[in-house]
């Protein structure tokens, strides 16, 4: 699971693993609810192409990804809201494809301090409690998304990590964005 601030870099971090185009951008709060991702890998790749199957639309099978990602916006909207709200309802997708592994990847909204229009006042909690649901879990690896042009001490998603790890054996320290760090400044630090 992906733990990080909003805008941090977490579902680009997911297609990289993934290996495929599909999820939703933009600036700002993009990801409002959990995707829940189950990678399934086909054993041969000359069997078919990669596709996709909605929890809620099982009897569709999608093989343009990017009527993936518009469907996750269409499913995003029907729960949360055409505003900025965030929900603690998941979207369940499942990927068939030669270049997944078998491994189930979920994909967070940020943990946001300060609600925008349209967000609850309590976002805080509601991205906080909906990470420690997931990643309080003792079998998911935490994927502590850090952008490399923010201040790793102030990093939510390393003390959360913490809190919820705290012998640091099932967490992942990942540094996003380094092509627009601050001119001078060295990843070198940040990375040991």
């Amino acid at each position: 699971a992906v733990l990080g601030t909003q805008s941090a870099g977490k579902s680009s971090l997911l297609e990289s693993i993934v290996g495929m185009d599909f999820l939703p951008r933009g600036d700002g709060v993009v990801t409002r609810r959990p995707l829940e991702m189950r990678l399934v890998h086909v054993p041969s790749a000359a069997q078919e192409k990669p596709y996709a199957i909605f929890e809620k639309i099982p009897n569709k099978k999608f093989v343009d990804f990017s009527e993936v990602r518009d469907t996750i916006s269409k499913l995003t909207d029907e729960v949360a809201g055409g505003s900025k709200g965030i929900v603690d309802s998941p979207i369940i997708l499942t990927i068939y494809a030669y270049s997944c592994p078998d491994l189930t990847l979920v994909d967070l909204p940020g943990i946001t301090r300060i609600p925008i229009a349209g967000q609850q006042q309590n976002i805080e909690q509601i991205t906080k409690e909906m990470a420690k649901r997931y990643c309080g879990d003792p079998r998911t690896i935490i994927l502590a998304v850090i952008p490399a042009n923010a201040d790793m001490s102030t990093s939510d998603a390393l003390q959360m990590a913490m809190e919820l790890d705290p012998k640091g054996t099932r967490t992942l320290g990942v540094i996003t964005k380094v092509d627009i760090m601050d001119r001078g400044t060295n990843a070198k630090r940040m990375i040991m």
